[in-house]
């Protein structure tokens, strides 16, 4: 692998860190990420002078965010744990340590798979240790101060009945599955979208302001290090553990070992656990029991010394599929979905903790390719998403499902599309498509009304109260009725809906061209246009050339704009629209706007003042484009601290790099 391989491996690490330590989401699984760390590894083993202070291998994910506090430095560094695959690293690691400290201890430990916290507690005047302080990881230097958000949670101690001036535990918060599938149930019904995973949530809830949704979603807590401590908590690690456990703070599952046979064992004992344990874990923490050792034993200054990491590998089972259920997106788009069991035991299956009946099928050509239908064995195995994917068949079905030649909706004839695998509905008035376009339509990405989610959508289509947008906005002539029927909830939530749907008529209008649904139009296709044009009603009498002028408006996005204004229901729907009092101008803040006409920036990093939303806003309300990576193409870095390796890829392709100030600077 050459110097810039080695980057471009870099830059594909550090976007999943963003999105998994600062995003709470993920795209990859835990195994594909652990993979790519290895390769990283192994690289820089062969090239250590390529190795900087912003690898992957030498830092912390997170960087701290604004959402639910101030910034916290840390008394003492909050460090990951270095990861190990096989059995005979972790017997090489304590045969290593062994061969210094032949009577050396181990702790063995359930690795859980959540946020990590440190509490701060302090004396009181009662004599006892009072919480003062909670704090995330962040980058592992500095966090953010969630005190707030800790002290609803019940697993947390807010008074600790030991003898001590200060102590400071570390901890993993978490979700547990029965909570979490209580959550996605809740948002399912209420047309909402649902979280991917119990980490993702819980890490999203415990950094988010209202403490009273931090409470109803019931977040836990196992306490698994002292970072700060008297002799009695920290000459034993595991005896500190217990002495804690006995005052009632809740801990994490531990064994002591002596030889690497035990500790073996211990591991071997917590991956048969991991079926029926009620929260997520992803390996076994092995660490040396006496914390005043494992300086001795140090990794890296991204690592804490004296621990390592054994992952487990994906969990996968063999499901049978019972059938494959066909749905019809917004733009017409067949989706496939398929149900399984358990063959042994002809239930639902329990994976990664969760149960899982369904799988996503991503089109007819995937079908083809595994071999997929009704009566076949599949391997399944789970990564960041909500759905579960198939991996492999282990036995053929009866016969490989093909796509149905009518839509399963509305009986109309399927197309597929040329140079596509995707299979289309062309009818617009299928039911399932107006169910869709509308439930996008009002979404938080396009007009954001509240409290119409699609369950409530599906009600007023059922019930002949809406098949269009325009139907929306006359809905308030139906209220009593609404009310009566209970179409959308008794009269409180009858009239806030309706509110809603009034206060939205008043939105940006780049939302409302978002929420027409035209292909390939996005947001930020929308924005792009309406920095062009002063209303959505001068789109209707505009050219494909002068679309194609548009930066990153190309011919086939071009195309679909213009078909769909110079549709005649499309310019009929526009019209009542804006009949209906729909804001479709665009109020241009020319004192404000254009400074950065037509430039590119980046922002990575900290910033002193802004997080990243706001300094993308203000880029883009002067005029400017924000992307996701740096290229030849990128005109100016917005650099602040811990910016990584988009920084270093900036400064080999002499990007020019400012910092908040000097934007500040550029627009005044």
């Amino acid at each position: 692998m050459n110097k810039q391989e080695y980057n471009a491996l870099i830059a594909k690490i550090d976007y999943h860190m963003d999105l998994y330590y600062n995003q709470d989401r993920t795209e990859i699984s835990d195994y594909d990420y652990d993979k790519l760390m290895s390769q990283l590894k192994k690289i820089e083993k062969e090239h250590p002078e390529w190795i900087t202070a912003d690898s992957p291998t030498q830092k912390i994910g997170g960087v701290p965010k604004r959402e639910a506090g101030i910034k916290v430095t840390h008394d003492v560094p909050m460090l990951s744990i270095e990861d190990v695959f096989t059995k005979d690293d972790v017997v090489k690691w304590v045969d290593k340590i062994h061969n210094t400290i032949p009577d050396c201890l181990f702790s063995v430990e359930t690795k859980i798979d959540g946020l990590s916290m440190t509490l701060r507690y302090e004396k009181d005047s009662n004599g006892k240790l009072k919480l003062v302080l909670a704090e995330t990881r962040g980058d592992g230097f500095i966090g953010e101060d969630v005190t707030a958000n800790a002290m609803v949670i019940p697993d947390v101690k807010k008074i600790i009945d030991l003898p001590y001036d200060s102590i400071q535990l570390r901890g993993e918060v978490y979700m547990a599955h029965e909570d979490f599938e209580a959550f996605n149930q809740q948002q399912e019904a209420l047309g909402k979208k649902m979280a991917a995973n119990p980490r993702n949530l819980a890490a999203g809830t415990l950094r988010q302001l209202d403490t009273s949704i931090t409470k109803e979603r019931r977040l836990k807590m196992f306490i698994f290090n002292v970072q700060v401590g008297p002799n009695e908590l920290t000459d034993s690690h595991v005896a500190g553990l217990d002495l804690l456990s006995k005052h009632g703070v809740p801990v994490v599952y531990h064994r002591l070992c002596k030889t690497s046979e035990e500790i073996i064992e211990a591991i071997d004992a917590i991956g048969g656990m991991r079926e029926d344990l009620p929260y997520d874990i992803d390996g076994a923490v092995v660490k040396i029991d006496n914390m005043s050792l494992r300086e001795q034993f140090p990794s890296s200054s991204k690592y804490a010394s004296g621990h390592i990491a054994y992952k487990y590998p994906p969990e996968e089972k063999i499901v049978e599929i019972d059938n494959i259920i066909v749905d019809v997106g917004r733009t017409g788009k067949l989706t496939f979905t398929a149900e399984f069991h358990d063959p042994e035991t002809l239930k639902p299956v329990k994976l990664c903790g969760t149960n899982v009946s369904k799988a996503t099928l991503h089109n007819q050509d995937y079908i083809a390719d595994m071999h997929i239908g009704i009566g076949g064995r599949y391997k399944l195995f789970k990564s960041g998403e909500i759905i579960p994917k198939l991996n492999g068949c282990v036995r053929e079905p009866r016969e490989v499902y093909s796509a149905p030649a009518t839509c399963p909706k509305c009986g109309h004839a399927l197309i597929r599309e040329e140079d596509s695998a995707d299979i289309r509905c062309l009818n617009t008035s299928c039911p399932a498509q107006i169910s869709r376009t509308l439930s996008y339509f009002t979404s938080i990405n396009a007009m954001n009304i509240i409290g119409l989610g699609e369950k409530n959508i599906d009600g007023l289509i059922d019930s002949g109260y809406i098949h269009s947008f325009v139907d929306l906005y006359k809905l308030h002539d139906f209220r009593d009725e609404l009310i009566e029927k209970k179409v959308i909830g008794k009269e409180k939530n009858t009239d806030k809906v309706l509110a809603a749907i009034e206060a939205s008529k008043t939105n940006n209008p780049v939302q409302l061209l978002t929420g027409l649904g035209i292909r390939n139009v996005g947001r930020n296709t929308a924005k792009a246009l309406l920095d062009h044009y002063d209303s959505i009603t001068d789109l209707l009498s505009v050219s494909i050339d002068e679309l194609t002028n548009i930066n990153d408006i190309g011919e086939t996005t071009a195309q679909y704009i213009y078909d769909f204004f110079h549709d005649a229901e499309n310019v009929a729907l526009v019209q009542e629209l804006k009949e209906c009092g729909l804001n479709m101008d665009v109020e241009h803040d020319f004192g404000m706007m254009n400074k950065l006409d037509g430039l590119k920036f980046v922002v990575t990093g900290t910033l002193p003042t802004l997080d990243r939303k706001e300094a993308i806003a203000l880029i883009e309300k002067n005029g400017g484009k924000c992307v996701g990576s740096v290229s030849r193409k990128t005109d100016f870095l917005l650099a602040g601290e811990n910016a990584g390796s988009k920084l270093d890829k900036a400064v080999s392709l002499n990007i020019r790099i400012i910092d908040e100030g000097e934007l500040f600077r550029m627009i005044k």
